[in-house]
């Protein structure tokens, strides 16, 4: 099903993200924690693609085992790097091969070892040609990032939105959000997007914080902060990692519930491959009962 089809019957959706493992290995522990995300009833579970596109493979088995085997619909992630036009057109019919339906198409970060990103020779060097490229196919639902506080490259809020219309205009059909701490700053960002004509769903990405070291490292590479009073409380429970995870739920669980009454047109949970914060979250949620068919 496409995703553009999801949004236009349901005022609210739940999605998860997964993320392939980077080691090579048995992806059997992955499914299980996908099976139990699925047991929740998410609208879509989106899977990322490792960086230089070093899990393209295990990124398509997983979003077609999500469709197939967890009859859950599936985002498959792609990106620009390291891929010619050649490239990405292979990786799309093997897309529509496994009858994967969604793509959230990435410029993505620059591959190991550099320290920017460089277009590649033959390929594209923004999104917004990636979205155009797959667009001339009516096959695929396309999504695109948002940055709430600002993508770590732009040199404005103002010029990371004009990139952001750029991609709508190229044919998004929605945006989910990097993950962000302060709902005033996701609400700032769907504002100024309002005003610049993008009229597409902006679905918020919601971190639960399960480990102190982790969400410093993450929060450094895409440009999130942390407010002061969160950074406090963790820096306080830093040594008790398990005090660390339940404040982290509990905030990102006040932040879910702030944004349904602010009336977003989803959530989209990070899971960091666990299920069960992102169900102790869900349990608390006012998600509506009935929500379209």
């Amino acid at each position: 099903m496409h995703l553009k089809e999801l949004f236009r019957k349901k005022n609210l959706t739940l999605s998860f993200e997964v993320f392939p493992p980077t080691r090579e290995g048995n992806l059997e522990n992955l499914f299980a924690t996908i099976k139990e995300l699925a047991d929740l009833k998410p609208d879509f579970i989106s899977v990322t693609y490792g960086a230089g596109g070093s899990t393209r493979d295990r990124t398509l088995e997983i979003a077609s085992r999500v469709k197939r085997d967890f009859s859950t619909e599936a985002l498959a992630h792609l990106t620009c790097v390291q891929s010619t036009r050649e490239d990405i057109a292979g990786i799309l019919d093997l897309f529509k091969a496994e009858n994967i339906e969604n793509i959230l198409a990435l410029r993505g970060d620059p591959p190991a070892g550099a320290e920017k990103f460089v277009r590649p020779a033959g390929g594209f060097g923004h999104a917004n040609e990636l979205v155009a490229f797959i667009r001339q196919t009516d096959h695929f639902s396309i999504g695109v990032a948002g940055y709430p506080e600002v993508h770590p490259e732009a040199p404005s809020l103002d010029a990371d939105l004009a990139n952001l219309k750029r991609k709508v205009d190229a044919g998004a059909d929605f945006i989910t959000t990097q993950l962000f701490f302060s709902n005033d700053a996701f609400y700032r960002f769907r504002d100024r997007a309002w005003s610049m004509g993008i009229r597409i769903p902006i679905l918020p990405g919601i971190f639960p914080i399960l480990n102190y070291k982790q969400v410093h490292r993450i929060v450094s590479l895409c440009g999130a902060t942390i407010p002061a009073s969160l950074g406090e409380k963790i820096d306080k429970l830093k040594d008790k990692s398990e005090e660390v995870e339940k404040y982290g739920i509990e905030y990102a669980t006040r932040q879910a519930v702030d944004l349904i009454q602010n009336e977003v047109s989803g959530l989209h949970i990070y899971s960091m491959n666990r299920s069960e914060p992102v169900r102790m979250i869900l349990k608390e949620l006012p998600m509506p009962k009935q929500q379209g068919s």
